[in-house]
């Protein structure tokens, strides 16, 4: 367990953030405690979806996930695209994309480019060459929703690192 120390007024040190083992259990569950919210988010999700092939649809997931770190997703998403028929080659690509171009198409490489910048946007916001790229393979209604399952499961990694979500629980 790795802690960063702050300097509280009385001169103590409290442990500023902590990294929660696997065997610790959720904080709270979204789901039921927040459920108007919950059906909104998975409402997002579905629509964003629409229109989008399901196959760029995981890989897109699976990448936020890993930006995110986020292994409840990234379980969720890979297990999704081995049942959809996903090659094991791709799965393992999809981490170093930029280096392993040649395991995904142009339209795919934009769509990861695109899911790099905007979920990383507090970097260097959305480069116009990486916006650019993608306008040049999806259509603009495509690329409404390509934006917005960008944004829709960064929201859900977030979700699931708040609320400390275990991988390979997910009960769908």
């Amino acid at each position: 367990m790795t802690t960063t120390e702050i300097k509280t007024n009385d001169r103590t040190t409290t442990p500023a953030t902590t990294v929660r083992s696997n065997t610790t259990t959720p904080r709270l569950d979204f789901a039921k405690t927040a459920p108007k919210v919950f059906r909104a988010v998975i409402g997002l999700d579905a629509a964003a979806r629409a229109g989008l092939d399901p196959t760029l649809v995981e890989l897109v997931q699976i990448r936020a996930s890993h930006l995110n770190r986020c292994a409840y997703c990234l379980h969720m998403h890979t297990t999704d695209a081995r049942k959809a028929g996903e090659s094991e080659d791709r799965l393992h690509m999809v981490a170093v994309w930029q280096e392993a171009d040649h395991f995904f198409t142009y339209r795919e490489q934009a769509a990861l480019a695109l899911t790099d910048a905007v979920t990383r946007i507090g970097d260097a916001g959305v480069p116009d060459e990486v916006y650019d790229r993608a306008a040049a393979h999806f259509d603009e209604e495509e690329l409404a929703h390509l934006l917005a399952l960008i944004l829709t499961i960064n929201t859900w990694n977030r979700i699931a690192l708040s609320t400390a979500k275990r991988a390979g629980t997910d009960e769908r």
